[in-house]
Order: structure tokens, then sequence, then C-alpha cells
């Protein structure tokens, strides 16, 4: 059973992708020839920010499942409740783009559980303003105490120059954070917390529809209680790390907060210390996800990716862990440790309710931007695997965690996702899962 059903939704997304070649036309629909696009609704936020997602422009023919796709395109901006492609006519060749802005203004407080376990709460306030200028700009800070509490702050701008496919971003934070290592707790006697300055910037540039290209550059301060060897990168407590990054993003999703079609790629490499105070190693990051919209409302997605580390000396802080951001549900709450680690997922959906928009119009006070919602649920069926490996060991099929399951998906956006799931492990043991974001 270790692999059996990773097996059956394999085979089962093969088939059917096959089965979609042949039948790639057979539900596009009508055609439409576009002479111009009108936006309206906007009252903020500035046309080319839309036009911008577009894979289309005014004298290009287009069919229905192509409207469908810029659609969900321009909902990803997530500054939106309620997009909408018309045509004023059936004979019309003007393309009417209707939206419905979000509010921009967030001011929220902090309470969440950290790594899904009650023993790790945090609470605190932050704020958030989207769309700032009317340009997809994100300005976000935030406070929070108990565990791991932590002060940042962080400011995205997609468009450094009107117009422009150069962004720009930076971001500060100062935080204390609980050592992961199960080794590194072993050798310490007891479990221990790093203080955690990040101060990064960083530049990047949009090729065409569908690539980014970006490098950033950081200082990092990390302090340990005291020194033992692998605590630091460096011969001391206090770890201070010059850092270059560098990554490339392919990103051809529809809705990113919840795909159903498009393939995402994105490579990253993170140069630490560059051989200052002889610390020298490097992060390189690879995740490769697809999604098919495939057999009637039937969606297939899967993902692998890997997390691997070079260099003479690895610290303890930068090791690659499961059971944290990453988990393999059945073993959600496993933690692993080692220089590398491999996750492979695969999930086949279909919706219970599609696509319903709700607006609570009866509640008093609140403005209207905060009562529309788009809302869905859907039903998945997954399989997950992963391990994590040290430097010299041999990976074998014993050595992964292997976990399958079903559950429950539902949209609020542009919120957020509330995901709950009952997953076995190789040994039917049952796990329930309730987290607040989409598995992938």
């Amino acid at each position: 059973m270790r692999l059996s059903f990773l097996i059956f939704l394999w085979l089962f997304y093969i088939s059917v992708s096959y089965c979609q070649l042949f039948h790639l036309n057979s539900n596009e629909g009508p055609h439409y020839v576009i002479d111009s696009i009108k936006i309206y609704g906007n009252d903020i936020t500035e046309d080319f920010i839309i036009l911008r997602e577009l894979t289309f422009e005014p004298g290009d023919t287009v069919s229905q499942h192509l409207l469908q796709y810029n659609r969900e395109r321009v909902y990803s901006l997530g500054i939106f409740n309620k997009v909408n492609f018309r045509f004023p006519d059936r004979d019309s060749t003007i393309l009417n783009i209707e939206v419905e802005e979000s509010w921009y203004i967030y001011p929220l407080p902090i309470f969440f559980i950290k790594d899904r376990d009650w023993k790790k709460l945090s609470y605190g306030v932050s704020l958030l303003i989207k769309n700032f200028r009317g340009r997809n700009e994100t300005l976000w800070g935030s406070a929070s105490l108990g565990y791991d509490p932590s002060y940042s702050l962080s400011y995205y701008k997609p468009s450094i120059i009107h117009k422009s496919n150069i962004y720009f971003d930076a971001y500060f934070s100062y935080r204390t954070l609980t050592n992961k290592s199960r080794t590194a707790e072993i050798i310490n006697g007891k479990n221990f917390e790093y203080t955690y300055i990040t101060n990064e910037i960083g530049i990047g540039n949009r090729f065409g529809l569908f690539h980014w290209a970006g490098l950033d550059a950081g200082f990092h301060y990390v302090e340990s209680p005291h020194y033992f060897p692998g605590s630091n990168a460096s011969d001391e407590r206090i770890d201070r790390l010059l850092k270059i990054g560098l990554k490339y993003i392919y990103d051809s999703r529809d809705l990113i907060q919840f795909p159903s079609e498009g393939v995402f790629f994105s490579f990253d490499v993170q140069l630490k210390g560059l051989g200052i105070n002889d610390v020298n190693y490097q992060i390189f990051t690879i995740d490769f996800r697809e999604y098919r919209n495939l057999i009637g409302d039937f969606v297939t997605k899967w993902r692998l990716v890997t997390r691997q580390t070079t260099g003479k000396f690895i610290p303890f802080y930068d090791y690659s862990f499961l059971g944290f951001e990453e988990s393999i549900r059945g073993h959600y709450n496993t933690e692993r440790e080692g220089h590398h680690y491999y996750i492979g997922s695969v999930e086949i959906l279909h919706p219970i309710i599609k696509d319903m928009n709700i607006t609570l119009d009866f509640v008093p006070l609140l403005p209207r931007e905060l009562l529309s919602y788009r809302v869905a649920l859907y039903l998945q069926i997954f399989g997950d695997t992963g391990t994590t490996q040290l430097k010299g060991k041999p990976i074998t099929i014993k050595n992964f965690d292997t976990g399958y399951g079903a559950g429950l998906s539902l949209l609020i956006l542009p919120y957020n996702v509330v995901r709950f799931e009952v997953a076995l492990d190789e040994l039917q043991n049952i796990e329930y899962i309730l987290d607040l974001a989409v598995s992938f």
C-alpha cells in the first residue's frame, strides 16, 4: 500500500491526459472577434494593470475557453471581488471587462497556529494595503507575540516605471525562531531559540506574460544563545551573512489562488556567506506544478519539488525540513531533517459548488467591498510522498513517507482557502488536517 494509491492517481492522470489530446477542441464553443476592449468598475485600478494580464489584444479571435482563462487571470490579481467578461450583444466585437474592486486597507488581528500545533500559538496585529495608488502595489506590516514573536515590513511594486515590466520589492523582519532541528536539540541538551534579523531588497523583470527573472541581495543576522558545532555557519554564536538570490519563474496558471489550468515552475538559488568569515554555502530550490482541466469538471494537478543545499558546511537552521512549512499528508506532523528534501504530490478535484458570488448586503455598517465574496467548494482525493536526505547517504523507496486521502476545500475569495482533509499513512493510521491554504 506504500505507493499503490499514488501509482493509481498517476495512471489516471496520464490516461485522461491522452484522452484530452484527442478531444482538445470539442468543448471550446463559439469564437469571437475582438475589435476593442473597455473596462468598467476600476475606480482606483489603472487599466494597464488589467490589460497586461490578458493573453489576447484587439484584433484577435478568441474562444469561450480563452475568455474564461483570462477572466481567471484578472481575478488572480487579488484586488477584485468580481470579474466578468461580456459582449454588449451577440454581434458585438467590443469586449467589456467589468470588475468590482475589493477593499484595499486591512487592519487585521493576527491569530495563527504555527506548524499546526496548538502549543505554537501566535497573536498580534497586521496592516495590509493592497493596490496602493491603483497600481497593485502592496504594503504590509505586522507585529506578533506568543510563539516565535516577530515584527516585519514589506513592500512590493510590480512596475517601477509606469507601465514598465520591472518590479521591485523590499523586506525587513525581526524574529525569534525556535530551532527546528532535532539533532541540534540533542547536541544542546534542550531546545533553544534563534534571533533572526533579515534585510532584503530585490529587483527583476517580467518577460512577456509568463516569465519573471529577479535578483535580490540581503543581510542576515542570526544569533544563537551559545555556540556549538552546527548551531551557526561561522565559528561564533552570531552569524552575519551577506546573501545574493537569483530566481526564475514561469507561471501560466489561470486562477493563482486555486488553479485548474496552467504550469508553474520556479528555480531559486541563494548564495550565502560569499566566503566572508569562511562561510560559503548555497541553497537550490526547484518547484514544478501542472494543472489540467480534464474530463467534464474534473481537475487534476501534480507537483515535484526539491530543496538542495551545497557547500562545505551547512548550519542546522538552514537544513531542509519536512513537517513544518512543507509536509507529507498522512505524516503531516512528522518532523524530518536533512541537507535535501524531495516531495511529490498528485490530486484529483471535482467541484460541489463551482463558482458562486455572495454579497451580504444585510450586514450593517461595513462597506460593500468587504461583504462580497467568490465562493466555491471542491472535493479532492490526493496522494503525497517525500523524504529528506543527508549528504553522502543513499535514497531508497523505504526512506519515503507516503500518505493519501480525501478532503474538501472551501474557497472564500479574495481572502483565503479553508481545507479539511482525512489522510492515511502506510499503516492506515488516520490523520485529520485543517489548514488555511491551498495544498499547492
